[in-house]
């Protein structure tokens, strides 16, 4: 060693005393192997006999200094002072050899540790020899590096109390994809308890002791982060994970402090096109700037990174007529479009381009695709039809029917877009009263009724038909048009009854020929001269007729508002009106009779009892003596009783009340031993002395 290198060893021990002389105490010795796991590596797969491979480090804490080493492996030895050597020749075939060292302390204790055997190609001088790593805690025991790292102290706290917001840790930039050799070094961490006590350094969390686990380790003594293997950004950008620093015998130095590890991209994944072939259509008569298709490649890379930006270019288009290039791409966005001219379908139908996606702006990684570009014929003919005039009857009334059908013809290119005919009513029809379709083979036009037609409010309509293609025209072109005349046939149309549904409200015990209402209907048909009749179609209880001529519905018999078929309190009959024509047509109307609630008037001032009378609409065996009585709320201020011959009821208000309307609830029994609920609406007034009588039907089921 020369003089500089000798004064640089003395700079280096005075520099170890000055610090030792900083440390208070020395740490406690620990008996055991230093590290958890030992990791030797060399530059050569095959390895010959007597090549030493490295240091074995144990201690019982005592002067001794050679022990009683053996490996799992005889291929290998480990001589009393812990040289490692190769024993027989080894071929590392995988890379890299796995066994255990055992020793035997001066107890006769044996103690076992992992180690690994790992090739790598170029070994540097400063490679790391011995690595401890475990869940927890990562100790790393290496020889010293010349580069300068980074280290992270801990924020200063009191305590353990929760460190300010302000104080922020820098994150940590990695790139993807680094070679190693690994374990490699990233930055370090340090407390400042440090000086004064023995540290033990650990990492938690993701990439620590959680997945992906061991990712990163800590060296336990000098608090050295390292990385394990190769980064992959696309696989995970950010890892996240505390660091903890642990004084021997005193617990936690400091709080916890989060560690953030950046992945920096590389360009490491070239352009991947969606489709490996892409396909577009361009007329043949289009202008330069007409777009055809958009191709389109991702890059996994970081978009915000020139790795991730990605730009196209054509290499190559087949045929190269009548010009080259004749197509150009939007480097950006991957639109292909026109940039020369001289298409034509007849002479080059399709065009293929061979298409570059590169990163880097255009200068990186690359991939390619196909794009098929099919010419396509251009509408420079327009449809015609093969007469100008149609005419056609229709009878009113009658809606989706077809009117008639059209023919054209076109001479471009048949089943293409130029040549499919599309038609139009421009003329004659403000109502929407037609509709005109395209028929399957695309050269007919088909008309049909769109609502129904009235003879009375229009007998012939005259349509205006435009017909032109699918695609615009190639360049302007007269379009043809051709008449329709549509005559609506008369035909005879049923009475309108208005309105369709008709409501009356009437009290139940109408008598017999009372007049319920009259409902009648028109006939639409103006033209004819023709009388209208009335009928019942439906009246399921038989309660009602109506006049013939006038449409006056009288009740027929007694209606009950009990009967089943009374429904919420309203009865439904259907009423026919019909004309006199050879073939009758019949409209029907509904006539809905909503009956009054039973009601009576008593003022509450000195009432008069009401009376009631209970009539029997069955039959003998049924009626008299009756039996009645309130229930419910009704038995606080009603009060009931038979009269003297037992068929009508007494009806009292037996407190004072407030003026309004009331609901009392009645049961009436017969002397079969059956009873029917019923109510009553009465309505208190502020008055004295005046009665209303009212019949009260009985409910009974079997047929009050």
């Amino acid at each position: 060693m020369g003089t500089t290198g000798c004064a640089f060893f003395c700079l280096l021990m005075v520099a170890f005393q000055a610090s030792a002389l900083l440390t208070t105490e020395s740490p406690p010795c620990a008996p055991g192997f230093k590290s958890d796991m030992l990791m030797f590596r060399v530059s050569r797969r095959h390895l010959k006999p007597g090549t030493v491979l490295g240091q074995v480090g144990f201690t019982d804490c005592t002067d001794r200094t050679r022990f009683l080493f053996s490996s799992d492996d005889s291929r290998f030895k480990i001589q009393a002072d812990g040289t490692l050597m190769v024993k027989r020749a080894v071929t590392l075939h995988e890379g890299h050899r796995d066994f255990s060292v055992h020793v035997l302390d001066s107890q006769g204790l044996k103690t076992t540790i992992n180690l690994r055997l790992l090739y790598q190609r170029h070994t540097p001088e400063n490679a790391y020899h011995n690595i401890e790593h475990h869940h927890g805690d990562h100790d790393i025991q290496q020889m010293e590096s010349p580069a300068e790292m980074p280290v992270l102290y801990f924020p200063k706290t009191k305590g353990l109390r929760r460190r300010k917001r302000e104080w922020v840790i820098p994150d940590i930039n990695f790139p993807e994809n680094n070679r190693g050799p690994f374990p490699q070094e990233m930055t370090k961490i340090r407390s400042s308890e440090a000086k004064t006590k023995r540290i033990f350094y650990s990492i938690t969390g993701p990439g620590a002791d959680q997945p992906p686990v061991g990712l990163f380790i800590m060296d336990k003594y000098t608090g050295v982060l390292f990385v394990t293997q190769p980064l992959d950004r696309e696989r995970q950008a950010r890892y996240v994970f505390q660091a903890h620093a642990v004084a021997d015998g005193y617990g936690n130095a400091e709080e916890p402090m989060e560690m953030s590890v950046n992945v920096l991209d590389q360009n490491d994944n070239r352009p991947v096109f969606t489709q490996v072939v892409f396909k577009g259509q361009v007329p043949e008569s289009s202008t330069k700037g007409f777009e055809i298709c958009t191709v389109n490649a991702t890059d996994e890379d970081d978009p915000n990174a020139d790795g991730g930006v990605v730009q196209y270019r054509i290499l190559s288009q087949d045929p190269k007529l009548p010009t080259d290039p004749l197509f150009a791409i939007n480097a950006v966005t991957g639109v292909i479009s026109i940039s020369g001219t001289g298409l034509d379908r007849e002479k080059w139908p399709q065009y293929t381009l061979r298409i570059q996606a590169a990163d880097t702006h255009g200068e990186g990684l690359r991939s390619e695709a196909q794009v098929i570009i099919t010419v396509t014929d251009s509408n420079d003919n327009a449809p015609v039809y093969t007469k100008p005039w149609y005419e056609a009857e229709v009878e009113e009334n009658q809606e989706g029917i077809i009117v008639t059908k059209m023919e054209v013809t076109d001479e471009d290119e048949p089943h293409t877009p130029g040549w499919n005919a599309m038609f139009r009513i421009v003329g004659g029809d403000p109502g929407g009263l037609f509709s005109v379709t395209t028929g399957s083979h695309k050269q007919e036009g088909i008309i049909t009724t769109a609502k129904s037609l009235d003879f009375e409010a229009n007998s012939k309509h005259t349509l205006l038909v435009a017909v032109a293609n699918e695609v615009l025209f190639a360049f302007p072109l007269p379009t043809a048009t051709a008449t329709v005349v549509v005559n609506v046939k008369d035909v005879n149309e049923p009475p309108v009854f208005n309105p369709k549904t008709k409501i009356v409200t009437k009290p139940e015990d109408l008598v017999p020929n009372s007049k319920v209402t009259q409902y009648t209907a028109t006939d639409p048909d103006t033209a004819r001269s023709q009388t209208v009749q009335y009928k019942i179609i439906s009246d399921p209880a038989g309660w009602l007729n109506i006049s013939k001529d006038k449409g006056v519905i009288r009740v027929k018999s007694s209606m009950d508002r009990e009967s089943d078929f009374v429904t919420d309190n309203s009865y439904t009959a259907l009423i026919g009106a019909y004309d006199n024509d050879e073939s009758p047509a019949t409209g029907t109307g509904r006539l809905i009779i909503q009956f009054q609630e039973r009601a009576i008037k008593i003022c509450h001032k000195e009432p008069v009892e009401q009376l009631l009378t209970v009539t029997n609409k069955i039959g003998p065996g049924y009626g008299a003596p009756y039996a009645v009585s309130v229930f419910g709320t009704s038995k606080i201020n009603w009060t009931t009783k038979m009269n003297s011959t037992k068929t009508g009821i007494i009806l009292n208000l037996d407190s004072t009340l407030p003026s309004g309307d009331y609901v009392v609830f009645l049961r009436v029994s017969v002397n079969q031993g059956l009873e029917q609920d019923s109510t009553l609406q009465a309505k208190v007034c502020d008055c004295t002395g005046e009665v209303q009588s009212r019949t009260l039907a009985s409910r009974l089921p079997w047929g009050c």
